[in-house]
């Protein structure tokens, strides 16, 4: 079973202030879910939850606009905020020492009715990034690694574009082809379709 809400907000870092939409994904059965990437609306995303226990809320990256309602969401359901802690200094931003989350690792496997999230971490939009893959549901949770039209932002602090193009090439076009990337904001794509473009992603950072 998977399930999106869709929360907006501001995304603020390096001084600068922008607008989002982003997307909270459910993933589980009518028992429990993981909520990937607690956004903006602790409130619109409980409701979806609805009487489903929490097992996790699982932080694909640290950056403001994807964690600003994990604290609330945990209060409220009694589930661990899980982030990889190279995303520590990210995370204090927003929390300082207030909120503790548990740290993610890659190769993890957190498992949520009957789907296994396997963790990939893989760095470059931010040093914590992780994606997470779901290989029997034949589907990829991106955050901001990977979108539909290619990579993720680089232009900011604690971000490399090499480093995003390199986990990308490593880590998510070597995933079966039909595989579904759900991304942190905007529509949903493809392995098949993205994996061609890759050296017009170089070409085009460079």
């Amino acid at each position: 079973m998977l399930d999106r809400v869709i929360t907006s907000g501001t995304f603020s870092l390096d001084g600068g202030t922008w607008d989002v939409d982003n997307n909270v994904w459910l993933v589980g059965d009518a028992r429990e879910v993981v909520v990937i990437d607690a956004a903006h609306d602790a409130e619109a995303i409980a409701r979806r939850v609805g009487g489903r226990q929490v097992r996790a809320i699982v932080c694909t990256h640290g950056h403001n606009d994807h964690i600003n309602a994990a604290a609330e969401l945990s209060r409220r359901t009694g589930s661990p905020i899980r982030l990889h802690p190279d995303d520590q200094v990210l995370w204090d931003q927003v929390y300082g020492s207030d909120v503790a989350y548990e740290p993610l690792a890659d190769g993890e496997k957190i498992e949520v009715g009957g789907i296994e999230l396997r963790v990939l971490h893989t760095p470059g939009h931010s040093p914590g990034a992780v994606c997470l893959h779901a290989p029997e549901a034949g589907a990829l949770f991106s955050g901001d690694t990977l979108f539909k039209g290619g990579p993720g932002a680089t232009g900011r602090s604690y971000s490399s574009f090499d480093t995003i193009i390199e986990s990308i090439k490593k880590r998510l076009l070597v995933l079966p082809p039909e595989t579904v990337v759900h991304t942190g904001h905007g529509d949903s794509t493809s392995i098949g379709v993205e994996a061609p473009h890759l050296d017009e992603w170089i070409a085009r950072g460079h």
